[in-house]
């Protein structure tokens, strides 16, 4: 189906083994999609790919599984954004935050943005000529980035999955190889 030839393309754009292999093209130019003869292997990717679709689109009814803790008292007014022990800080003094985020998804990044702390940096407090204070994240805005934090930890895994469905059947290139 349609569906299934886009997750098989999207799995193996988000496949890191991948990403590496054609980093210097992939900045270049549009990506190369291997082909296969492998019909177990394109499923296998599809489904993933799917899988992996659903996350980024926001999609997935395990969206609402929260790996994070929301911790301390009072709003969650946006001072400073910083990061330790697996835990978001939104504040100077490190009294309010969210718990839970691994180190790989704190560090993981997309389109040269880190993405846990560029989405919180653009809500803190600006000082210099025009300062504003940060902003106080609604609700809304905590919900969506547990969910933000829940999309990238499955993605790494999701990630991790493909290569290893890759590796399964031959590894790269022998994988794409048709006969």
């Amino acid at each position: 189906s349609p569906e299934q030839v886009l997750g098989y393309v999207y799995a193996v754009c988000w496949s890191p083994n991948y990403r590496i292999r054609h980093a210097r093209l992939l900045k270049q130019d549009f990506p190369r999609i291997p082909e296969t003869s492998s019909v177990e292997l394109i499923y296998e990717l599809a489904s993933l790919g799917e899988e992996l679709m659903t996350f980024h689109l926001m999609e997935s009814s395990k969206l609402n599984d929260r790996i994070t803790t929301l911790l301390g008292p009072g709003d969650l007014q946006v001072e400073k954004v910083s990061y330790s022990d697996e835990t978001v800080w939104i504040d100077k003094g490190k009294t309010r935050g969210f718990q839970g985020v691994a180190d790989e998804v704190w560090n993981f990044r997309f389109g040269g943005y880190q993405v846990c702390q560029k989405w919180l940096k653009d809500r803190q407090a600006k000082g210099g000529k025009n300062p504003r204070p940060g902003r106080v994240l609604t609700a809304e805005e905590t919900n969506h980035y547990q969910k933000i934090v829940v999309v990238l930890s499955e993605t790494i895994r999701i990630m991790g999955e493909i290569d290893e469905v890759i590796d399964q059947h031959g590894g790269w290139p022998e994988a794409f190889q048709t006969s």
